[in-house]
């Protein structure tokens, strides 16, 4: 898949899961854009992982189905994000 659509994936990917995931999460467009990469790698991984039961790191192709499993990479990505970058009260 070339860099355009990854960067488009991204950016749909992340902007869903952005909404999707209560609270509120900064970052901004390239924020929203990493995430989503980032997130599509993880789903597409996962995805491998339990269809096939090997680890391999691919991301989705620009489909529907891929949008989905890139989706809930994002939601994980954001989870992660937010635990990493979390400021303590104490």
């Amino acid at each position: 898949m070339n860099i355009l659509a990854w960067i488009i994936l991204g950016l749909i990917a992340g902007a869903i899961a952005k909404a999707i995931y209560p609270g509120h999460q900064g970052g901004g467009i390239l924020g929203t854009i990493l995430l989503g990469i980032i997130g599509a790698f993880i789903g597409g991984s996962l995805g491998i992982f339990f269809s096939t039961g090997n680890f391999a790191l691919a991301a989705p192709t620009l489909s529907i189905p891929g949008i989905f499993v890139a989706v809930l990479g994002a939601i994980i990505a954001v989870f992660l994000w937010n635990l990493l970058t979390r400021r303590s009260t104490v």
